[in-house]
């Protein structure tokens, strides 16, 4: 389950539906990742999502990742069950 978004438009996403300030031809594929995350609650979830999942390393290697496009990733944290620091960037 979702706990905490770290960005300002996934969140107004997440709990409006509103996709004013992310690219509109991504929302989709948007949704489709938070739906997934939302339903995570074990590693071994998080490994089957595909979508390109993978750990991160170095600064961020409490982290996992999920392509949205070519450069831009949702990332999150993972904890006990639940995701955390949801974020939308390009980390490249």
């Amino acid at each position: 389950m979702i706990e905490t978004i770290t960005s300002k438009a996934l969140t107004l996403y997440y709990q409006t539906g509103n996709g004013a300030k992310l690219p509109s031809q991504q929302l989709s594929k948007i949704a489709r990742i938070l739906s997934a995350l939302d339903a995570v609650s074990s590693e071994e979830d998080i490994k089957q999502l595909g979508l390109g999942v993978h750990r991160l390393t170095g600064t961020l290697k409490d982290f996992w990742s999920i392509k949205v496009t070519a450069n831009y990733r949702i990332i999150f944290r993972f904890d006990d069950g639940n995701i955390f620091d949801v974020d939308y960037l390009d980390y490249h």
